[in-house]
Formats: C-alpha cells, structure tokens, sequence
C-alpha cells in the first residue's frame, strides 16, 4: 500500500538537461550538478528543466 506521506501530491521527475553553444548536450539529476558543469564551461550554456 502507497504512503500518503503527509497528502502531498507526488512530485514529477526532473532532469535538468545542459546545452552548450557546440551543441552538447549533458544531463544532470540536480539544478546545482547541471550549474556547476556549466560555470566549468563560462557559464556559456543554457540549463533547461525535462519532465520524466
């Protein structure tokens, strides 16, 4: 039987895709994973959030 876990409805996994102006695109399980990879590349790239 599911836990109600405090009757919050349940929450949509995410991945936060990074996409660099060469055109590479990396996938993070976390906003601050997807970031600091981006930092490392001059903040060049764009961090967009994919629905699971």
């Amino acid at each position: 039987m599911p836990c109600n876990c405090g009757g919050e409805a349940s929450q949509t996994n995410v991945i936060y895709q990074l996409v660099l102006p060469d055109g590479t695109v990396r996938r993070y399980f976390t906003y601050q994973e997807a970031e600091a990879a981006n930092q490392r590349a001059d903040g060049a790239g764009a961090i967009t959030i994919v629905p699971q």
